[in-house]
């Protein structure tokens, strides 16, 4: 009897029964507070100073926001940046996914491998994912350019992580990382979905495209609205894999706006800076939070009214 009351949260559980409890959550709590809160306190305070990490902090008040919205091109050119490679990925990813689980769903020989084939590039290490691509599309000696010119698809190499193709290649990586794990949502959801409404569509004569449009589609919104939400944010929030296949260039061409703040805060000597900006670095990343916190009121205000429309 006293330990259902105990799993219930009756006040007849032990002191000792509470300590082991604050125990067992410690660890959480001090990771939470290292890793999140204490930064984000880090940031706020020293958004209004100008601190280089060595010499000490001085306070310059709103003069690191004045300089994002007015002297600044580069930050939001890479905001630009941003969009354009979240907008690609996601206007690739999402459809794509939801086809694959689609048809994964349905029995057919070979579905657990092609699952596991396709969700595979998941669980690779990003650099790792990233560095083999550098030397697939690499100008002269890449896989993809030799093909290319073997099947005589194009006459010479084209330079694949050049200006112009840059920011398509770093979509391309981006969408063979993300597919397979969006998959997995849209899998989980249609296997929600009962049997039943398939078997009387079945038996009214539906075709397949209508039981799409009508059954899977609308019980998938749900699920869909989920799906779209974490691909915005970690669309918007990604830059590892640029980091390594590009560095941001060529010409800036491919730097997003968290590649930026990590350049703030850890300057490379290639990119002409060589001095951290952790006070001019904080007052980006606080720029770049509202901005991202932004666009996620407004899907969420969206998704709302669409969900009251239908």
């Amino acid at each position: 009897m006293q330990k259902l009351s105990f799993a219930s949260g009756s006040k007849l559980a032990k002191p000792t029964d509470k300590v082991l409890i604050f125990l067992m959550l410690s660890p959480a709590v001090v990771l939470l507070v290292a890793g999140s809160l204490y930064p984000l306190i880090w940031i706020f305070r020293y958004m209004f100073y100008t601190f280089d990490g060595m010499r000490p902090p001085r306070f310059v008040g709103m003069e690191n926001f004045i300089r994002i919205f007015t002297r600044d091109p580069w930050f939001w050119s890479s905001v630009r940046n941003t969009f354009v490679y979240a907008g690609g990925k996601l206007l690739v990813t999402i459809p794509l996914a939801f086809l694959l689980a689609v048809i994964l769903n349905k029995k057919m020989l070979g579905r657990g491998f092609f699952r596991a084939f396709f969700f595979m590039p998941t669980i690779v290490s990003v650099s790792v994912m990233s560095l083999i691509f550098y030397f697939i599309f690499n100008t002269y000696n890449g896989i993809l350019n030799q093909l290319l010119i073997r099947f005589s698809i194009i006459p010479s190499p084209i330079e694949w992580l050049g200006v112009q193709y840059a920011m398509f290649s770093a979509i391309v990586i981006a969408i063979w990382g993300a597919i397979g794990n969006y998959m997995v949502y849209f899998l989980a959801g249609l296997q929600s979905i009962p049997r039943e409404l398939y078997e009387s569509a079945e038996l009214d004569g539906a075709s397949e495209s209508q039981t799409l449009m009508r059954i899977t589609i609308p019980m998938m919104g749900p699920v869909l609205q989920v799906v779209i939400m974490l691909a915005i944010l970690v669309s918007l929030r990604g830059y590892e894999s640029i980091l390594v296949l590009t560095g941001g260039g060529p010409s800036a061409r491919t730097e997003v706006v968290y590649l930026y703040i990590f350049r703030q805060f850890f300057p490379m000597a290639e990119a002409g800076a060589f001095i951290s900006q952790f006070g001019y670095g904080s007052a980006v990343a606080f720029v770049t939070s509202v901005i991202i916190g932004l666009i996620t009121i407004f899907y969420l205000w969206w998704s709302r009214r669409m969900n009251e429309v239908y």
